[in-house]
């Protein structure tokens, strides 16, 4: 929607009374993303799409689920995806490449699904923020959402105690919400 922003929340609302237009729309509008995301995370096409077509059915069938009053319709609709992706790297689908290297390009050289999402505002906004965090509290938060790791498996990765990590963490997900809205 090039006019106007895409109003994730009624069209989930709109979703969840089976409105299958609603359904399209919301696919036309995360699917690309979603599946960067996935490939990014998986580093396989061919399970990302299967996690990317679980999740879309997750929606369509959990869609009353969505309160408005508890986050926003994007985070909802990303989260059931990340889900299905962590569901998939337990699963042993994949194994996980730890690339030192790995942690700057994701903010230099993303997909180009997640790179056409970037020019958008809102993802140019979170990049800067990503890019405003010091490397101690973006490693470990890249590492969680883009690879799945879990706080125990950062920290063995890092070399860091668990405590610190997690701390980490924490303080940089409240400086990521505190830029974000400034």
């Amino acid at each position: 929607m090039a006019a106007r922003e895409f109003d994730y929340e009624s069209t989930l609302e709109a979703c969840a009374r089976r409105d299958e237009r609603a359904f399209q729309a919301l696919y036309r509008q995360e699917a690309g993303q979603l599946l960067g995301l996935a490939i990014s995370m998986l580093g396989r096409r061919d399970v990302a799409e299967d996690c990317l077509h679980d999740a879309f059915v997750r929606i369509w069938q959990h869609a009353a689920r969505y309160r408005r009053e508890l986050g926003s319709g994007r985070a909802w609709v990303h989260s059931i995806l990340r889900y299905r992706v962590l569901n998939a790297l337990r699963s042993g689908t994949r194994h996980i490449e730890m690339d030192d290297g790995f942690i700057e390009r994701v903010l230099d050289d993303a997909p180009q699904a997640e790179a056409q999402a970037l020019e958008r505002s809102e993802q140019r906004l979170l990049r800067h923020c990503l890019q405003r965090l010091e490397r101690p509290r973006r490693q470990p938060i890249l590492l969680a959402f883009y690879r799945g790791l879990t706080h125990e498996q950062i920290a063995q990765r890092l070399s860091t105690p668990l405590g610190t990590i997690k701390g980490r963490i924490r303080a940089g997900l409240r400086a990521l919400q505190e830029c974000l809205q400034a």
